[in-house]
């Protein structure tokens, strides 16, 4: 049957592939979070943008969303999905040992933020304690769709943040269900939470024996095929039939498929299952975003923009507050502490779910809650804003801890490395070897006090502060070293250095051969580009591995790295020379001549 270009479904998939097609790419290449993009995309062609104006321009209704609630599934479809891809990262063993997080740290931070944000609601407005004690739990609720992807599930923060972003989602239904029973028109009282609670265990056990018997043999036959589309349809299914099964008893679909995911990590054929989910799972979230953006309303923000103000400040004052207290008395670092406190300060998507449960048994009004709602928009739309601010915070707080600038010790005979990962761990272990003295700098505090751990002399700054750079006194070292990935900053680096310290050495690592040539031509000595070193390795390594004598190899090797970086630096010069001549001709004449 032919589908006609008035069809709705159309232009609401034209809109959706648009944004992820214009906003991902566009907000990568000006570093920003592309969560904001997807938001402002919603705004605009919400109801309360373009989307009001289709009345006079017909032509609108191509470019924005007619219903928003008709893909309110997918977005749902995406935060399930990107809860699955959570669980491919974890495993049984790691979620036994966060334990006392989940069930410590994390049930204290709900019920904590919510009883101080319930009592602060009933003092300041006057609500009734019941409807209170339930905007309390809804807004100490915190993004799992937003915090996880900004943290990861993997760094310090991301580990913390994941304990009580899991507790969270385990008690959604059983808030739903407290709150229906907490209505004035209720009946059955407590019990069908129990009843929830009981079902839901019962199928959690079942879905781990099933699936520890099932999932290998269905991938394996899967994989068997060699049909990356079957095996696809097999991870999508395991997904939905988990959500199904923990909808179906009463927990939340998220549940089921965290649930998947961890089961799913414990074969062989989680790196391919998250490989062949990853598209549907982002494309999905950016819908679920782009919902959000169509829910903010710009005329109410602006009639009401004192008060919106004031609540998502005590909003994400109190929860981050209280984050931060739990865990540091968890014994959590403290920048750890204020970092993760700071970025799950906003509400959660989840926030919008109780709001309208607590609207449905009548313990708030329909004004509150769309009061709240918006707040709760508001909040996720700030949630990347709030994670800069929680590692502004954290780093504050662990230059204090660590070793203050003004006790730097500057440079004496030696090399100066900076930055101290992989690759700088590496020349710091050469430089050993044949005993070159040298110390290292490093803005990861972390990598810090592990390098130290491990006897390596390294010390705590960030050389993007031109005072840092100055304290090392570099007019004494022997070389300097840059290894940090971050292109920007060692071309500005390096420019600046060679011209206080014309004669020292100057060794950069370089992305590609365009950023080497950028390097020499800011003044360095010699620029390592990655991608030319592991081509000369594969190609070594080929050579070997064909019968060809090792000195001839390295001999050859070391010849065609002296041609490709007298390459690179001719490209430099070649460059360079057009900039001079310009130069001179803009001073005009010589007056010595």
């Amino acid at each position: 049957m032919a589908l006609g270009l008035d069809n709705k479904g159309f232009s609401d998939a034209l809109v959706i592939l648009g944004a992820a097609g214009l906003v991902i790419p566009a907000f990568a290449r000006l570093k920003i979070s592309p969560v904001i993009g997807f938001i402002l995309v919603g705004l605009l062609v919400g109801p309360s943008g373009l989307g009001a104006l289709v009345g006079d321009y017909p032509w609108l209704y191509y470019i924005t969303i007619s219903d928003a609630h008709a893909i309110e599934p997918f977005a749902e479809f995406g935060i399930i999905l990107l809860l699955f891809s959570i669980g491919l990262e974890l495993s049984l063993k790691r979620l036994w040992s966060m334990r006392s997080l989940v069930f410590g740290t994390g049930a204290a931070e709900l019920i904590g933020s919510a009883l101080i944000i319930g009592l602060a609601v009933h003092l300041a407005t006057g609500q009734g304690w019941t409807g209170a004690i339930g905007l309390g739990f809804a807004l100490a609720l915190s993004s799992t769709a937003l915090v996880l992807p900004i943290a990861g599930t993997t760094s310090p923060v991301g580990r913390s943040a994941f304990a009580m972003l899991l507790f969270e989602d385990l008690a959604l239904v059983p808030i739903i269900f407290a709150l229906a029973a907490l209505g004035p028109g209720a009946g059955g009282g407590w019990i069908p939470i129990l009843g929830v609670v009981g079902r839901g265990v019962l199928t959690v056990a079942a879905m781990f024996v099933g699936g520890r018997l099932l999932l290998p043999r269905l991938f394996a036959q899967a994989a068997r095929t060699k049909s990356p589309e079957l095996f696809l349809a097999a991870s999508l299914l395991v997904v939905i039939v988990a959500s199904l099964a923990t909808t179906a008893v009463g927990l939340s679909p998220i549940v089921g498929a965290l649930l998947a995911g961890v089961l799913i990590a414990e074969t062989d054929y989680h790196s391919e299952v998250e490989v062949m989910t990853a598209p549907f799972k982002g494309l999905a979230l950016g819908v679920f975003l782009i919902t959000v953006g169509m829910s903010l309303d710009l005329r109410m923000i602006l009639d009401n923009w004192v008060p919106l103000t004031a609540a998502i400040t005590a909003v994400v004052v109190v929860k981050a507050l209280v984050t931060f207290g739990l865990l540091k008395f968890a014994g959590i670092r403290t920048g750890v502490a204020a970092e993760t406190g700071v970025l799950m300060g906003s509400p959660s998507e989840t926030t919008l779910i109780v709001l309208g449960a607590a609207a449905q048994a009548a313990l708030i009004t329909a004004a509150t809650a769309g009061f709240w709602q918006t707040v709760t928009a508001i909040g996720l739309t700030i949630t990347p804003l709030l994670a800069w601010l929680g590692r502004k915070a954290a780093r504050r707080i662990e230059q204090r801890g660590a070793v203050a600038e003004t006790e730097i010790p500057a440079a004496g005979p030696g090399t100066v490395i900076i930055g101290f990962g992989r690759v700088g761990r590496m020349v710091a272990d050469m430089l050993t070897v044949h005993g070159k003295p040298f110390i290292a700098v490093e803005a990861d505090i972390d990598a810090v006090k592990a390098a130290r751990a491990e006897g390596y002399p390294v010390i705590f700054g960030d050389v993007a502060r031109s005072e840092l750079v100055d304290k090392l006194g570099l007019g004494r070292a022997d070389a300097l070293i840059l290894t940090m990935d971050d292109p920007v900053l060692s071309v500005q680096l390096t420019r600046r250095v060679r011209g206080w310290v014309p004669g020292l050495t100057i060794v950069a690592r370089a992305r590609d051969t365009a950023h080497a040539a950028e390097l020499y031509r800011a003044g360095a000595t010699d620029a390592v580009p990655e991608t030319l070193e592991s081509s000369l390795q594969l190609s070594e390594a080929v050579l070997v591995d064909l019968g060809v004598a090792v000195g001839p190899v390295i001999a050859s090797i070391h010849e065609k790295r002296d041609e490709l970086r007298k390459e690179i630096k001719g490209a430099a010069d070649m460059e360079r020379l057009p900039r001079l001549r310009r130069a001179r001709i803009a001073a005009g004449p010589d007056p010595q001549r």
